[in-house]
């Protein structure tokens, strides 16, 4: 049986599939100086083309290095993750 359209996703970092619940949706955004970021959008309702990845360091490292978010958010600039690296460790923080 089917869970149903649009319930699991695949992770940029690891390319394994887990349900929306369970990834960190990220968008291709600015800072404050105009240079293009990647932005964490938890609520998963940010405008615009967006990728998924495990909320871990890990995933988020093999991303990096594969130049996957480039590729999925269809940008041509490189991206700074500081953002998403700056929401795990919050993140983590908090559960800790």
């Amino acid at each position: 049986m089917s869970t149903g359209w649009g319930l699991t996703r695949t992770c940029i970092g690891c390319r394994q599939t887990d349900s929306r619940s369970a990834l960190l949706r990220i968008v291709a955004g600015a800072d404050a100086q105009g240079h293009p970021v990647l932005i964490p959008d938890p609520a998963a309702h940010a405008p615009g083309r967006g990728c998924w990845l495990h909320p871990s360091e890990e995933c988020l490292a093999a991303a990096v290095k594969r130049r996957a978010f480039p590729r999925a958010l269809r940008v041509s600039a490189p991206l700074d993750p500081g953002p998403v690296t700056a929401y795990l460790h919050v993140r983590d923080a908090e559960r800790n």
